[in-house]
């Protein structure tokens, strides 16, 4: 893991800044560990840092907590659900645009570079 990545988390509170050896380094304890693999996990999940936050708080609240932490699951496959319809429709519309790329060439512009330029992007002039 990256040290600044664990810098990160200690400023935002996920990881307790950790005692210092007497050379200097720092001693991560088990504790510090489990909650960056935690961490990652959650992240593998699609949670954010400020969802992990929540989810770190629950975990430490005993199984009380599960509640709250299926209602934020929940919540999070429904955010999964509305990303994987609108990344189906983007596959769709590109699959469209490259499938009518097939078209003899001296029959067509190219319809994928002008659905994008029209969608406000700019096509520089090439030498063909």
């Amino acid at each position: 893991m990256n040290v600044q990545t664990l810098r990160y988390y200690e400023r935002r509170g996920l990881l307790r800044e950790p005692e210092r050896s007497e050379s200097g380094y720092r001693a991560w304890e088990a504790e510090a560990v489990r909650t960056v693999r935690f961490v990652k996990r959650a992240q593998g999940l699609g949670f954010t840092l400020r969802e992990i936050e929540a989810l770190l708080q629950l975990a430490a609240g005993g199984p009380e907590s599960c509640d709250a932490a299926r209602a934020l699951a929940i919540e999070k496959l429904s955010e999964l659900d509305t990303k994987v319809v609108s990344l189906e429709a983007m596959r769709d519309s590109l699959l469209q645009l490259v499938e009518s790329c097939s078209r003899p060439r001296s029959e067509r512009d190219c319809p994928l570079l002008e659905t994008l330029v029209a969608e406000g992007g700019s096509r520089n002039d090439r030498d063909d």
